[in-house]
C-alpha cells in the first residue's frame, strides 16, 4: 500500500511530473525518429505531427484578452486607496519600479550573453530574418499611439502602424523623405487594452461604494477565467509533447538548440539571482538598514513552497505566515501588500519574458530595432502584472509579448521544453519580492500606521482555486 504521503505529494505535483514526463518523452520519441529517418520530414507530416500543440496553442491565445483585462481590473479596482494614499501609492511605486528593473536587467543580459547566438536553421520555417525599414522616432510614437486607442473594439484584433514606403522616382531617397502612410495590421493593441484597463479600474477605485456590484461581478468573472486557465494549464504535457516533437522533426541542428536552450535557462537564472538575491536585498537593506540575509532566512518556507507549487497564489499563506510572524511585519501592509504582490507584482516572471522572446527572436535571426527593445519591456511589464499566480501562466502572457513584436505564438515551443524548472526560480522571485515590498513599505510608512487607526483585516485564501481576496476595513 502507498504511504499516503508519498500519494498528497504525488497529487501536488502531478502537473509538474506529467509535464517533466512529457518533454523527456518527446525528446526520446524525437531523436528515435530523428536516427530512424535520415531524410528528414517535409512540411505536412511535420504539421500533423504538431496538430494538437497547435491546439493548446490557439487555446492559450484565446484566453489573453479576458486573463488580462480582468485580472488587470480585478487587481487595482478594490484597493482601498484610504488605507492610506501614501502607503497605497508608495506599493505601486515600489511594485512598478522593481519589475520595470527586473525587465531591464533581463534585456541587458539577452543582449550581452546572447543566448540565441546566430539563431537557428529551421527546415520548416526559417522565420523572418530582417525586418521592415523604419525610424526609431516612428516606432516610438507608434507605440504612444497604441497606448490612446480610438476604438476600444478595434484594439483589440489590430495595432496601429507606420509603414515607410521609398518613392517611385527615387528609391535611393534619404528615409526622411520617404512617403508615410498609416494604417492598422492585424494584431491585439495589448497596451491600448492594458492602458484601457487600468483607467478604467483606476476610475472604479475612486468610485469603489458606488460601484460594488460592478467590482463584485468582475471579481467573479476573475474566478471563471482562473477555473479556465487550470483546465487549459493541465493540458500543458499533451501539447508540450506535440510542440517539442515536431520541432524535432524540424530542426537541422539538435546539439545547437541544446546548447542555445542552456545558455538560454543559464542567461535567466543569472537574472533571477541578481533580481532576488542581490537588488532586492540591497533595496531592502538602503530602506530598512536590516540584514538581508536574515530576512531570506524568515521566508525560507515559503521559498521552498514556490519551488514545489511555482505558484504565488498557492504560496500566499505561507508567505503571510513567515511575513508576520518571523519578520514581525506589521498585519496592516502585510495583508494589503501580499495578496496584492501575489496578483500583480511578478518580477521574476518579468525578467523571463523579456528574455524569452528576445531570445526567440535571436533564434530566429531576427533584427529588433531599440523601438522594439522598448515594446518587449513595456508589454513584458503589463504582461506580468496581469499574470495569473498559477503555475504555467507566464506561458500565457508570454505570446502577448510576442505578439508586440511581430513574433508568431508558435515559437515558444522552442522554449517550453524548459519552462517547468524556470517556472520555479521566478516563482521564488515573485514571492520574495512580496515580502520584501512589504518590509520596505512599513520601513517608510511608520507615522502613516501610526496615525492609522488599528485595522481588521480578512483574508479569505482559497489555494484549491488559486484565489486570494484581501479585504481591509479601516
Amino acid at each position: 500500500m502507498l504511504n499516503p504521503r508519498v500519494v498528497k505529494v504525488f497529487k501536488t505535483h502531478l502537473l509538474t511530473i506529467t509535464t517533466v514526463l512529457a518533454v523527456i518523452l518527446s525528446i526520446i520519441v524525437g531523436i528515435s525518429m530523428r536516427f530512424t529517418h535520415e531524410g528528414g520530414y517535409n512540411a505536412r507530416t511535420v504539421m500533423y505531427v504538431n496538430f494538437l500543440g497547435d491546439l493548446f496553442l490557439r487555446m492559450i491565445r484565446a484566453i489573453i484578452l479576458p486573463l488580462i483585462i480582468s485580472s488587470l481590473i480585478a487587481a487595482i479596482a478594490p484597493l482601498d486607496i484610504s488605507l492610506s494614499k501614501k502607503i497605497g501609492m508608495r506599493a505601486i511605486i515600489y511594485i512598478l519600479a522593481t519589475t520595470v528593473f527586473a525587465v531591464i536587467l533581463g534585456i541587458v543580459l539577452v543582449l550581452t550573453i546572447k543566448p540565441g547566438g546566430k539563431g537557428i536553421e529551421d527546415a520548416s520555417n526559417p522565420g523572418e530574418k530582417t525586418r521592415k525599414a523604419s525610424t526609431i522616432t516612428d516606432t516610438l510614437l507608434d507605440l504612444i499611439r497604441n497606448v490612446f486607442p480610438p476604438n476600444v473594439v478595434q484594439a483589440t484584433l489590430q495595432t496601429y502602424q507606420t509603414t515607410l514606403t521609398a518613392p517611385k522616382d527615387n528609391p535611393n531617397a534619404d528615409v526622411n523623405d520617404w512617403i508615410i502612410s498609416h494604417n492598422y495590421v492585424d494584431g491585439t493593441n495589448m497596451l491600448g487594452i492594458v492602458a484601457v484597463s487600468i483607467i478604467f479600474a483606476i476610475t472604479m477605485s475612486t468610485i469603489r461604494d458606488k460601484v460594488p456590484n460592478l467590482i463584485e461581478v468582475i471579481l467573479e468573472f476573475m474566478q471563471v477565467m482562473m477555473k479556465i486557465i487550470q483546465a487549459v494549464i493541465w493540458l500543458t504535457p499533451v501539447g508540450v509533447f506535440f510542440l517539442i516533437l515536431a520541432k524535432f522533426m524540424e530542426m537541422d541542428n539538435i546539439l545547437d538548440v541544446f546548447e542555445k536552450l542552456g545558455l538560454y535557462l543559464a542567461t535567466v537564472s543569472i537574472g533571477i539571482f541578481i533580481q532576488g538575491f542581490i537588488f532586492l536585498p540591497a533595496v531592502y537593506f538602503a530602506f530598512t538598514r536590516k540584514n538581508p540575509l536574515k530576512f531570506i532566512g524568515y521566508m525560507g518556507p515559503a521559498i521552498l513552497t514556490a519551488l514545489g507549487t511555482s505558484s504565488s497564489l498557492a504560496t500566499l499563506p505561507v508567505s503571510l505566515k513567515c511575513v508576520e510572524e518571523k519578520a514581525k511585519i506589521d498585519v496592516r501592509v502585510s495583508r494589503f501588500m501580499l495578496p496584492l504582490g501575489a496578483t500583480i507584482n511578478m518580477n521574476g516572471t518579468a525578467l523571463y519574458e523579456a528574455v524569452a522572446a528576445i531570445f526567440i527572436a535571436q533564434l530566429r535571426q531576427i533584427d529588433l530595432s531599440i523601438g522594439n527593445v522598448i515594446a518587449v519591456c513595456i508589454t513584458a511589464t503589463c504582461a506580468s502584472i496581469g499574470t495569473a499566480g498559477v503555475p504555467q501562466a507566464g506561458l500565457i502572457t508570454l505570446v502577448m509579448v510576442l505578439d508586440s513584436i511581430g513574433i508568431p505564438a508558435q515559437d515558444i515551443s522552442l522554449i517550453i521544453a524548459i519552462d517547468w524548472i524556470v517556472n520555479r526560480f521566478r516563482a521564488c522571485v515573485n514571492i520574495l519580492g512580496d515580502a520584501y515590498g512589504a518590509a520596505i513599505i512599513e520601513a517608510i510608512s511608520k507615522k502613516e500606521l501610526d496615525s492609522l487607526p488599528i485595522c481588521e483585516t480578512d483574508v479569505k485564501d482559497d489555494s484549491n482555486n488559486n484565489s486570494n481576496q484581501a479585504v481591509t476595513k479601516l
